[in-house]
Formats: structure tokens, C-alpha cells, sequence
């Protein structure tokens, strides 16, 4: 079975790992402070703050933020359920703004007439679908005019860009969080980060991460009563990450960009392969690099059901997959009031999608029998 996503890791990784598992530190040592700041330095942001996984850093970010009960989070539908559970962890309302149905990325004419319609939310989570930006500049100028925080979802993009700028510099926003599960672009097992240029916040999620305590004595209530003290001055949460997965994710930060040149390399591939089928791909906008972390594909309306062409593909051997359920017709969500039609451009896209296999140590050969599958299974 050709899987849809795989991790590439490396002797050096091992190497890596290895060296932590011989120190003195295998959790809450040197190698986490390494591994952040190969981030920020990568991302050109100021602050990273690594936590045990994704959720862990939207989860943080909200909560850093000021998100609490009675406050709103507005995210897209087509996402990983994570992006609106966050939101539901600080006891906010959760709503969506529908997808462009071009990128796949939430509409900004979406956002602009719900916002023209209900007011601002307190947080707008864009979620950089598949590894390409969402248009940040213009989801910032509304932010300016109607006062809501950004966080970027860039779970699936670290190594991507947008105008030239890394994604996670945080231009056009107020933090980004990472994932680096093992499909992503790089990995620590499981693990996540909070990127940000406001160092408040940095240090909020830093607290957060660390059942809301404070080493620092400039930030104690209480003058220190020896170097053992330490105050506890929120409720936060177990977050952290552990050496041995920093170490892992140094390592790979090393080689983020031939990861991300191959996924790119495979996608350009797979769209010349694909053409004169009757699929469509995502748009990226010109002045947007994607990592790729997905590539999904949209089955036309004339191709057989996509149940049937999904089997023939896992039946070939082709290890497909989607991504991904809108998140309002979840039944969790479906509690909460959401119904089928709320999103009708999210619902729309999921009825077609399917997501190819994709990952740097794809071959050519294995991308050619994907292709292959999936023509037999459309009948084309």
C-alpha cells in the first residue's frame, strides 16, 4: 500500500535522538530552546513556544489570547476537528466562515459578509489548508477595521510562504501554531508550536504550557524565598514537549526545505500527469508557495460516485484518504445548532475530495501508479 502521507526520518535524526537519550536531559532541557529557535529563525518571527502537540499550541494561543465563555472563535469548516475544539476548550461559541471553492482556504468575501452581518468575532483561526497561505493581508485589514485577533491554523504549512515572506513570520497576524505529527512536513512523533512576535503572549503560552507557573522572579507576585520558588499564578496545563522530540524536530528543521522543494516537485508532477482527467486541484495563488502537505484532488460532477472510485484506489493499493469532514456536520457540532447547508461551498468540496498519496520519499514510480489507479478507477 502506497500511503497518503509518511515521515522521512533520517540517520542524523537518530543521531539526534540518540544524543539526548545519552545526556542528562531528556524533558525540559536545552534541546527544547534549540528547537525553538530554529523555528523563529526559520519563520523570521521572535518567539516560539514548543508544546507536546498542535491542539496543545491552538489550544494555548486561544487561552493566551483571552478566549474564555462568552467570547466567539470563527474558523473554517474544512479543517481538522482541532482548529474549533481549541475554541471549545476555553468555553467559547465556535462558528465558520465558509471555503473559497477554488482554494479551499476561508472565503474573505465570506468573511467580509458575516462580518457585515454579525459583528467581529473575538478570534478568526484561518487555517492554511493543504500547506498554502490563506490571503493574510487582506484577512489583517479586516482584523484593522473590525477588531478581532488572528491566529493562523499552520499546522499543515510550516515551510510554506505568502508575499515572499515565511508563513509563521506572523505579519499579518497575532501567533501561528505548527503540528509536527509524523504526516506533516517535518515531525517530533507528536508535537506542536506557538509562533508570535508579541512577547506577552510568548509568555503567557509559555505558562500555559507549564500548569500556569512562573520561574521568573520579575514576574512573581511574592518576593522569591530561594532559588527552589516558584509561583503558580493561573491555571494551565501539562503542554510540554520532551528533549527527545526537539531534538527530532532540530534535526529535521535542517532539512525543511528539500522536504518542501520535493513535495512541491511531486505536485507539479501529479498536475501534469492528471491532465485532460476529470478532477480539478486546489488553486495557489501566485504569490503564495504551498509545502504541500496534502494534495487533494475534486472529483467532477460526470466521474462515478466517490465512494466507489476511493475503493478502487485502496483496493489498487493506493492508500487515499480525506480531508475533510466539514466540521459543523460533526455530531458534536450538530449539538451545538449546526445543520447540513450552513456551509454549503465546505459540503460542496467534500462530497468530491479525495487526497493522493504525497510525502518526499514518494518515487516517481509511485506517483505514476497512483495516477494509473485513479484513471482505472474514474474509467477514463
Amino acid at each position: 500500500m502506497i500511503p497518503y502521507g509518511r515521515q522521512s526520518i533520517s540517520e542524523e535524526d537518530i543521531e539526534g535522538v540518540v544524543a539526548v537519550l545519552r545526556s542528562d536531559f531528556i524533558t525540559q532541557g536545552p534541546a527544547i530552546e534549540r528547537f525553538e529557535t530554529a523555528v523563529a529563525e526559520y519563520c523570521g518571527v521572535e518567539h516560539a513556544v514548543a508544546v507536546c502537540n498542535g491542539t496543545a499550541a491552538l489550544h494555548a494561543a486561544c487561552l493566551a489570547l483571552g478566549l474564555e465563555p462568552g467570547k466567539k472563535l470563527w474558523t473554517s469548516p474544512i479543517t481538522f476537528v482541532a482548529s474549533a475544539n481549541a475554541g471549545r476548550y476555553c468555553g467559547a461559541d465556535i462558528d465558520f466562515v465558509d471555503i473559497d471553492p477554488a482554494t479551499y482556504n476561508m472565503s474573505v468575501e465570506a468573511l467580509r459578509e458575516k462580518l457585515r452581518a454579525e459583528g467581529p468575532p473575538d478570534v478568526l483561526v484561518p487555517v492554511h489548508f493543504a500547506g498554502a497561505s490563506c490571503d493574510m493581508a487582506e484577512i489583517a485589514e479586516l482584523s484593522e477595521k473590525h477588531g478581532f485577533a488572528v491566529l493562523e491554523d499552520a499546522s499543515h504549512a510550516i515551510g510554506a510562504s505568502y508575499q515572499d515572506e515565511p508563513v509563521g513570520s506572523c505579519r499579518y497576524s497575532n501567533a501561528a501554531t505548527f503540528s509536527f505529527h509524523p504526516v506533516k512536513i517535518i515531525t517530533t512523533g507528536e508535537g506542536g508550536m506557538a509562533v508570535t512576535n508579541d512577547a506577552e503572549l510568548a509568555n503567557r503560552c509559555r505558562m500555559l504550557r507549564t500548569h500556569g507557573i512562573t520561574r521568573d522572579p520579575d514576574r512573581m507576585q511574592a518576593e522569591p524565598e530561594g532559588p527552589w520558588y516558584y509561583e503558580q499564578q493561573q491555571l494551565g496545563y501539562n503542554f510540554r514537549m520532551t528533549d527527545i522530540q526537539a531534538a527530532l524536530g532540530a534535526s529535521q528543521m535542517q532539512r525543511i526545505d528539500e522536504f518542501v522543494a520535493r513535495r512541491n516537485e511531486l505536485a507539479e508532477r501529479y498536475k501534469a500527469l492528471l491532465a485532460g482527467l476529470p478532477v480539478s486541484w486546489q488553486h495557489v495563488h501566485t504569490d503564495t508557495r504551498s509545502a504541500y502537505h496534502l494534495f487533494v484532488i475534486e472529483l467532477a460532477e460526470e466521474t462515478p460516485p466517490r465512494a466507489e472510485v476511493f475503493a478502487a484506489l485502496r483496493e489498487s493499493g493506493v492508500g487515499a484518504n480525506v480531508h475533510y469532514i466539514p466540521v459543523h456536520l460533526q455530531p458534536y457540532y450538530r449539538a451545538l445548532g449546526f445543520e447540513p447547508g450552513d456551509f454549503p461551498n465546505a459540503e460542496a468540496y467534500y462530497e468530491r475530495a479525495i487526497t493522493l498519496p504525497l510525502y518526499p520519499a514518494m518515487a516517481d514510480e509511485d506517483l505514476e501508479t497512483v495516477v494509473s489507479a485513479l484513471r482505472e478507477a474514474l474509467g477514463a
